[in-house]
């Protein structure tokens, strides 16, 4: 089962790759997330009107970092300053494309529950790849529903998205006689249109096929 890089794991990268100037913002990043003691939904304390400095350090990680470690970043970030839905679905809403990318990376992290498939399903609806890649993760093979996850799929093939950026394709395609169908109607638009077929759809679709019984 594919599960999501720790936060550990993230942590131990960026102290490995950053540079010294880039660690040292990180560090202090990271402690002043850790410190908020605003309510975790709120932009700010009471009365507060500027978000906390722990989002400002969020919106800037792409500059500080660099954008090859932004979002890992960013999930640290929001792990740190233990964000709850209502903040990431904050986030996500006034973020940049990157931004938003992050908050869906950092979901299986944060949100235990389906509470973040909103955020997923309008990730989905884009047409951006990078968000596309990000909303079928971890987080979406755990909780997205069969019809969903199913159009998820067909968006990737759609788009361009490389499906192995679907976490745990293989157990949710399997023996999935309704993906097989919805797969073999996509072929056939795009036969019928003169387009290529990916060459993906054939991978997943050997995918759903049902295991064969012993004799």
């Amino acid at each position: 089962m594919t599960r999501p890089a720790t936060v550990a794991a993230l942590r131990a990268h960026l102290d490995t790759t950053l540079t010294g100037a880039a660690r040292a913002w990180l560090d202090q990043a990271l402690a002043e997330a850790a410190a908020y003691t605003g309510s975790p939904s709120s932009p700010g304390d009471a009365g507060e009107k500027t978000p906390p400095v722990w989002e400002l350090r969020f919106a800037e990680a792409g500059r500080r970092s660099g954008q090859d470690h932004a979002d890992a970043t960013r999930v640290l970030l929001l792990h740190a300053a233990r964000a709850d839905t209502d903040t990431l679905t904050r986030l996500y809403a006034q973020g940049t494309a990157a931004e938003r990318r992050a908050v869906l990376e950092a979901l299986p992290h944060l949100v235990p529950g389906p509470e973040g498939l909103p955020l997923v399903e309008d990730a989905l609806r884009t047409n951006d790849t990078r968000l596309v890649a990000a909303a079928v993760g971890p987080y979406a093979a755990e909780h997205l529903p069969a019809h969903d996850w199913r159009h998820a799929v067909l968006k990737c093939l759609f788009t361009g998205v490389r499906v192995d950026a679907v976490a745990e394709l293989r157990r949710r395609a399997h023996g999935d006689a309704e993906l097989a169908r919805m797969l073999g109607d996509f072929a056939e638009e795009r036969t019928a249109a003169g387009r290529t077929v990916p060459e993906d759809l054939h991978r997943v679709l050997t995918l759903t096929a049902p295991a064969k019984e012993e004799s």
